[in-house]
């Protein structure tokens, strides 16, 4: 292959026309012969540079309503032919053919027209075919042909040719060639996926066409021997802790970022409810509180289990002001992920230059739909987002007693954290607060037991004559096998059981709760988290 190659004639079409005008004087400035199409060469006519139409080297006018105009052998002769063949040369003499040394091309606005809300007719016009027939023939010819398919490459392109008096390297050139067919690769992707899931109305197609681009690389992965990184999806997706604004701190390590959005994803559900705070380590909650202010909340949810805390993820539904972050900021924090922060919160912050604070703006939607994709040895597994979610009048009392408003209030709160802790998952939670959480036990009795040790270990902490957990509703995430979890759970001082129900034992169950005056609701839906 040739390094250096001279860049004499460009074929430019693009239908992002940011930067071309100064792409196009740098190459005009070279002495480079400017070829286009329809919008493009209106804007650089407009900017001054004399233009040859695509259509006086076809011989054909644009037809069709410019659906053809560059699938033309002149076309794609010019950019295919190895310069270095003779009979390549031969037939390009024949054919009156010259040769495309640079082609700058980016493809209809497919996207952006389905994200607009607009038509089908409209959505299938903005599926570009010429577009990618000539980033593809430029791609694959890279030995001769540049090929720029993102602005972004402009600047790179002009600094090089200004480099090497106008031609461009091998090393570029490769660099864009791999570009370039990214670049096709997730235009189709992007086709595909709409009409999949938009038109075809399916959820699980034949193939999975789904694309993502690098955002950074990371220190490491889990542990330091692994690698890792974080990537973006090129399509619509919902924004989370991947889009968050990291306004100080540390670089964020995957372990960081799985905690941050475990912490984010579990606030999302009290998006809409009072000040709330999650406190999560290792991707479970170890505290979590509902309260008057968010400072009240971080209180409450630290009291729940405050040596787990240390070092762990803060997330709260609310903008952190500087007496809340003062709170934080008395023991050891991660990341603290918060709608905003106003100016004294910050400052506050600023002192700890090792905690990461990140900013979400508006808090995801708990409810949305969305797949949920699990690499495994050979394949992945897909399921739909878990956004199942209960009201009251979905419950099924199921003891002899019924559980008090109170009861109730405190059943749903747990609930609503259980669906967020590994399984098998117990929560204890009491006046809007978590009493004990046990999370990712073989068995619901030892999550049960777990739980209970943690309420006494803090209430022994903090001076309470009991701990919280007497007097609390506790939530199950799958149903009772046994009534050995539902004993030790009584053992722990809770009055009122939330399960899903649906054990083969559930009378045994049921039994047992109505022998110690406990109140039980099923709500017929599991929230196993593994």
């Amino acid at each position: 292959m040739t390094d250096l190659i001279p860049v004499r004639r460009a074929l430019l079409s693009v239908s992002d026309k940011a930067g071309l005008a100064e792409l196009a004087a740098a190459l005009v400035r070279h002495g480079v012969e400017l070829v286009s199409t329809g919008g493009t060469a209106k804007a650089l006519r407009e900017a001054g540079h004399d233009v040859r139409d695509v259509s006086d080297l076809t011989g054909f006018p644009e037809m069709m309503d410019g659906r053809v105009k560059t699938l033309h052998p002149t076309v794609h002769g010019g950019i295919l032919a190895v310069r270095d063949d003779a009979a390549h040369v031969a037939s390009m003499e024949e054919h009156g053919i010259g040769a495309i040394d640079l082609v700058v091309v980016n493809l209809y606005p497919f996207l952006q027209t389905v994200m607009s809300g607009a038509d089908r007719d409209t959505i299938i016009e903005n599926i570009d075919i010429g577009g990618p027939a000539m980033v593809r023939s430029s791609a694959k010819n890279h030995a001769f042909v540049g090929i720029v398919a993102e602005p972004q490459d402009y600047a790179a392109v002009i600094a090089e040719m200004d480099a090497n008096g106008g031609a461009t390297t091998l090393a570029l050139r490769k660099r864009l060639a791999a570009t370039a067919f990214a670049h096709t690769a997730t235009y189709d992707s992007m086709i595909a996926q709409w009409f999949a899931f938009a038109d075809q109305g399916k959820f699980f197609p034949d193939t999975l066409p789904l694309t993502a681009k690098l955002a950074t690389e990371l220190r490491y992965g889990e542990n330091p021997h692994q690698k890792a990184a974080l990537y973006l999806p090129t399509g619509p997706a919902a924004r989370g802790i991947a889009q968050a604004e990291q306004v100080q701190g540390k670089e964020l390590s995957y372990n960081n970022i799985n905690d941050a959005d475990a912490a984010l994803e579990l606030v999302a559900e009290f998006r809409d409810a009072d000040p709330t705070c999650v406190i999560v380590k290792h991707a479970n909650p170890c505290g979590v509180a509902t309260a008057v202010t968010i400072a009240e909340a971080y209180d409450a949810a630290l009291k729940c289990d405050d040596v787990s805390a240390f070092g762990g993820i803060i997330a709260v539904n609310r903008p952190l002001d500087g007496a809340t972050a003062e709170l934080i900021s008395g023991i050891f924090t991660e990341v603290v992920c918060a709608p905003d922060a106003d100016a004294d919160a910050r400052a506050v912050f600023a002192k700890k230059k090792n905690l990461r604070l990140l900013l979400t703006g508006e808090l995801p939607d708990p409810a949305r739909g969305g797949l949920m994709l699990k690499t495994i040895a050979g394949g992945w597994l897909a399921q739909s987002r878990d956004n199942g979610r209960i009201t009251p009048a979905d419950l099924k009392v199921v003891t002899d007693r019924a559980p008090t408003e109170e009861e109730l209030t405190d059943a749903l709160f747990a609930w609503t954290v259980a669906k967020h802790v590994k399984s098998n998952a117990i929560v204890y939670a009491k006046g809007g607060a978590t009493a004990g959480i046990g999370a990712g036990q073989m068995n619901r009795r030892d999550s049960a037991r777990i739980a209970a040790v943690k309420a006494r270990e803090a209430a022994e902490s903090h001076g309470w004559a009991v701990p919280r957990t007497v007097g609390s509703a506790v939530a199950s995430d799958a149903f009772f096998p046994f009534a050995d979890g539902l004993l030790a759970a009584v053992e722990a001082g809770a009055t009122c059981v939330i399960q899903p129900g649906g054990s083969i034992r559930d009378d045994e169950v049921i039994a047992a709760a109505n022998e110690a005056g406990l109140a039980m609701v099923f709500t017929g839906m599991r929230h196993f988290r593994h």
